[in-house]
């Protein structure tokens, strides 16, 4: 199965190197990677230059957006700079960050799980950080569930679900998305990736609501955006998350801001989140 990796990137001059480094390693390597130096005010865009030189493999595009860090619309938009410039000749498509450390059997790893069942539509590992000279898992969601960092589509599965949402939520919204097209999810617990860079540490902080207006323009209805804003909140041990959710999802609702799915597709998120939650309770 042919891959192609879009990795986005923004100032990731310190960490890049070792992520390529990791990509260029495996015992199988991709088709194409396409790196999207996104107004990088550092040296990134020389760093990838020089792997461009190095690997036919590998491509840059230079794009410029907003300075601000926005969880969900900076990085989508880069991913499709990088994505409108491959053909279609893939069979998966990856969006991986660009402050990662891959296994070298990464890849190898996600075309069996691909190959092994046509019901997966989307595979990946899990991350891991470094604290106390250790390397533990980034326990910020259950294990059923593909961190963004590190996606990995099925071609026919990411058309069904229309691609990826520049939408904070995006990350969650794709694997409900999928299930709603009767694609399963699989993630492989031996896949330990490297993650340099603790999650939303560059986050602007005008980014505080935009949780808890994805729960609402995904239509999870206010009882389920409260279980979950208390879940994501204690996960990340920060308890005060709870009010900035909850605050906006209530201006998502009052400014009518628009759903990012159909009636149908939010009927089924809600059953599905409701089933999940009665699981966890049983």
């Amino acid at each position: 199965m042919d891959i192609y990796i879009v990795i986005p990137a923004h100032n990731e001059e310190q960490l890049i190197t070792g992520t390529l480094n990791s990509l260029v390693t495996q015992t199988i390597l991709p088709k194409k990677i396409v790196v999207v130096n996104d107004n990088s005010t550092d040296q990134t865009k020389n760093i990838v230059t020089q792997f461009t030189e190095k690997y036919d493999f590998i491509s840059l595009v230079n794009t410029n957006s907003s300075t601000d860090h926005m969880p969900g619309s900076k990085v989508i938009n880069a991913f499709y700079q990088g994505y409108n410039t491959l053909d279609t000749n893939y069979d998966i498509i990856c969006k991986f960050d660009a402050d990662l450390i891959f296994p070298n059997n990464y890849l190898e790893q996600i075309i069996t799980h691909f190959s092994t069942s046509k019901k997966v539509g989307m595979a990946g590992g899990f991350c891991y950080i470094q604290k106390d000279q250790k390397w533990i898992l980034e326990n910020l969601t259950n294990k059923d569930h593909i961190r963004g960092a590190l996606k990995a589509y099925r071609k026919t599965c990411f058309l069904d679900i229309g691609g990826l949402k520049p939408h904070m939520g995006w990350d969650t919204l794709d694997e409900l998305l999928a299930q709603y097209h009767h694609w399963e999810i699989k993630t492989d617990t031996t896949l330990q990736v490297k993650h340099l860079k603790p999650t939303g540490n560059t986050y602007n902080p005008k980014a505080k609501y935009k949780q808890g207006e994805a729960f609402y323009r995904i239509r999870y209805g206010f009882i389920i955006t409260l279980i979950a804003s208390i879940k994501l909140a204690l996960l990340k041990k920060k308890p005060q998350l709870i009010y900035d959710y909850i605050i906006g999802y209530i201006k998502a609702r009052k400014e009518k801001q628009p759903f990012l799915v159909t009636k149908s597709e939010g009927k089924f998120i809600r059953k599905l989140r409701w089933k999940k939650i009665k699981q966890k309770l049983s």
